[in-house]
């Protein structure tokens, strides 16, 4: 009669510690999104977070946590040790904004400008970042309320330069990594999260495996001869040829490469040449990215893109040359971990709403962080029910329900405990 009471006693202990921590998470909503509305009127880029990251880093230290900054350039990373010993969990947020220009008309509208690759532009807030570092900084409050339920050590990343660094600056994971983010203490598994305005206000999506692709920068130099627009004949028109290979590189994915098997992508997304109407210039460059989610296949698309680049711009009297750049690896969802984190999941979302996704051609570098220690990447829905217009991350037009983020604190908060304390 005894060891069934203490049961029941036990059961009950743990049931009332349940509700405690999912009232404290309701209670944070107005904070959550008080923070997500600061961050998105007050957008940085990569490598330039120096605002944001005293922001984070001053409510980390507020709530008593161990805080470390200016680690890759802007970071912040802090630790919260549990009341018992045991294995060491990170949390990541990316906190990095993009060079696009706010067509939203929000009272939290970013009108930051600025200066990027020689071009005036706006900056925002255009892939949920600023909903990311919200949660993590909620997730953070919360579990520091909890030490006595946390088995272990929550170490908590904010990382910046996500969407990559300037040109010829190191940055994001990869030089967390080399600074040392996974060590001291050792971290034995990593969560991270992305919100999604494709979908459902509610929803978590996930796979096994393979989840994101990599991805490449590639840079093609075309030289030409210049000469006057009058007179095309008397010079190598750069232009024309950038324009031919532009055209050659799609049949590269849509007559080369077996997209039954995974999917595959070639963008030129930025291309620059000329000063002037009527003048042929000497050279062209082009900037895109390459995404694929199998190795052989990225082999196979890169090897072709070189030949195919040299060969078009000399069958028009030219010369090219294509360079890569390698921006994140594939973001590989550890099976086992997926599999163990997959009930905290449900337990706060819901069984019908925990969904399996196929892999997507976006990238993260959150790759890199799975490639040292096993990793789990999920997607949080962000779209408003109903909703009849959605806008894809990186446009003018994005936007994200502030709803949605209480249930990636959830998420972040269930999957943290469930890991620590099995």
């Amino acid at each position: 009669m005894k060891s069934l009471t203490a049961l029941l006693f036990f059961i009950c202990s743990l049931s009332l510690a349940q509700n405690t921590i999912e009232q404290d998470i309701t209670n944070i909503e107005n904070k959550l999104i008080e923070w997500r509305h600061h961050f998105h009127k007050n957008p940085e880029l990569s490598n330039q977070e120096f605002k944001t990251a005293e922001k984070i880093a001053q409510h980390l230290k507020s709530i008593g946590l161990e805080v470390e900054t200016g680690i890759a350039k802007t970071g912040v990373v802090a630790l919260l040790k549990g009341d018992k010993p045991g294995k060491v969990v990170a949390l990541r947020a990316d906190i990095d904004a993009l060079p696009v220009t706010e067509r939203n008309d929000l009272p939290y509208k970013s009108e930051v400008r600025t200066t990027f690759l020689n071009t005036e532009t706006g900056v925002m807030h255009a892939c949920g970042h600023d909903t990311h570092i919200s949660i993590l900084m909620a997730t953070a409050e919360v579990l520091s309320q909890h030490k006595d339920k946390i088995n272990g050590t929550v170490k908590f990343i904010f990382q910046p330069a996500e969407e990559g660094p300037p040109p010829g600056e190191e940055g994001g994971a990869k030089l967390m990594i080399k600074e040392g983010v996974l060590e001291n203490p050792k971290v034995d598994a990593i969560f991270g999260l992305h919100i999604n305005s494709e979908t459902q206000l509610g929803t978590i999506e996930y796979k096994t495996g393979g989840i994101m692709a990599s991805v490449e920068r590639f840079v093609i130099d075309v030289q030409g001869k210049q000469t006057h627009g009058s007179q095309p004949w008397s010079g190598v028109d750069p232009i024309m040829i950038s324009a031919k290979i532009i055209d050659g590189l799609q049949t590269i994915i849509s007559r080369e490469s077996k997209l039954t098997n995974e999917a595959a992508v070639i963008t030129v997304g930025k291309i620059t040449a000329g000063t002037r109407f009527n003048i042929i210039p000497e050279s062209a460059e082009m900037i895109g990215t390459v995404r694929t989610l199998d190795p052989k296949m990225r082999a196979h698309i890169e090897k072709r893109m070189k030949e195919m680049v040299e060969t078009i711009a000399k069958a028009y009297g030219g010369q090219a040359t294509i360079s890569f750049q390698n921006n994140t690896s594939i973001t590989f969802n550890d099976p086992e971990l997926t599999e163990q984190i997959l009930p905290s999941l449900q337990k706060v979302a819901g069984e019908t709403n925990v969904l399996i996704m196929k892999a997507t051609t976006g990238g993260e570098d959150f790759s890199y962080f799975q490639e040292i220690v096993p990793g789990v990447y999920f997607f949080l829905g962000g779209m408003t029910p109903g909703n009849t217009e959605v806008f894809p991350h990186h446009t003018p037009d994005f936007k994200i329900d502030d709803r949605s983020m209480l249930l990636g604190v959830k998420a972040f908060t269930q999957v943290t405990l469930d890991y620590l304390n099995n």
